[in-house]
């Protein structure tokens, strides 16, 4: 999915030291997406303190009723795309020639590399029954992968990790004896995650991660800390375990990973490392430069970049 809104410059700098045990509750913001038929997202990450958990570097959640997905082409850089409906049906083109159906339990994951261009659109005529409900994630490639071949991975047969009353699809990364196919290039775990009512269960979980929780339906206990929907708890690394308590039915979408320590410069729909990174990027699509090639389907279609800042890409730190 592209960012519609106008931008403002974000140098996502994340300090190598980590934070160690904590909690830090988030409330996601409502951001308007734009085009001819404009929506709303509610988006956790990134924040002004928080920039990445792991190398997830972007997260929003999509529920606008009765509004359909129209997504035309647009671009992409330096990081890896992960959609997650759990509603309805999304058709996904791209410039490498993928041209798949995407559906609710599916991982979909296109890696941009050096460059990428792509196009979503939900499947049914009906404006209603067109809905679409989901999540979209972003992660950071490092630096030895941002300049790799742009490629596109779907995978139907995703492992399901059980203990108790959680049942957790794991769609990136390893969750107890649940791993997931997906190609990462850091240490990551993507899960989406329902717990019975009544739950309380100990996950298991590798002490060198960070992780957060983001709430779709319902309400948990996390570590003591209350979260309800929309909200992200962000949990900071050394922890062995995460304590989870849902007294009725809930449903999380729960990621993590190493704390990537390495700055980003993040503007639109660019991953990059400095300024010119992302004045190169966006200078090559407004050309039409065979950097992001074309969107099979869609002619002339597109989405025009917004204009960049008049002032250089300034550093956002991580907040303690």
């Amino acid at each position: 999915m592209t960012r519609f809104d106008a931008p403002t410059e974000e140098l996502l700098v994340r300090e190598v030291a980590s934070p160690g045990p904590m909690t830090l509750l988030l409330e996601s913001r409502e951001v308007p997406l734009g085009g001819i038929r404009g929506i709303t997202v509610h988006r956790s990450l990134p924040q002004r303190g928080l920039p990445t958990v792991g190398a997830w570097c972007f997260l929003d959640y999509f529920d606008e009723a009765g509004v359909p997905m129209r997504v035309l082409p647009h671009p992409h850089i330096g990081l890896q795309t992960v959609t997650w409906p759990l509603n309805g049906e999304i058709r996904h083109r791209d410039t490498v020639l993928s041209d798949v159906m995407i559906q609710p339990g599916q991982l979909n994951i296109m890696t941009s590399g050096y460059g990428i261009a792509h196009s979503e659109f939900s499947t049914e005529p009906d404006a209603a029954s067109a809905a679409v409900r989901g999540v979209q994630l972003w992660v950071a490639l490092p630096s030895g992968a941002a300049d790799h071949e742009p490629f596109f991975e779907q995978h139907s047969d995703l492992p399901v990790w059980q203990q108790g009353g959680v049942s957790a699809r794991v769609f990136v990364g390893t969750l107890g004896s649940a791993t997931s196919p997906a190609t990462t290039f850091t240490p990551l775990l993507g899960a989406e995650m329902r717990l019975a009512a009544g739950t309380a269960e100990s996950i298991p979980v590798d002490r060198t991660f960070e992780h957060a929780i983001f709430v779709l339906d319902g309400e948990v206990t996390v570590d003591d800390v209350r979260v309800t929907e929309r909200q992200l708890l962000y949990i900071g690394d050394g922890c062995p375990s995460v304590e989870i308590v849902a007294d009725a039915a809930a449903h999380v979408i729960f990621i993590g990973g190493e704390p990537f320590g390495e700055d980003l410069v993040m503007w639109w729909n660019f991953v990059g490392r400095s300024h010119d990174d992302i004045v190169s990027a966006r200078e090559d699509w407004e050309a039409r430069a065979s950097r992001f090639g074309n969107v099979p389907g869609h002619g002339a279609e597109r989405i025009p970049a917004p204009p960049l800042p008049t002032v250089t890409l300034t550093p956002r730190r991580r907040r303690r």
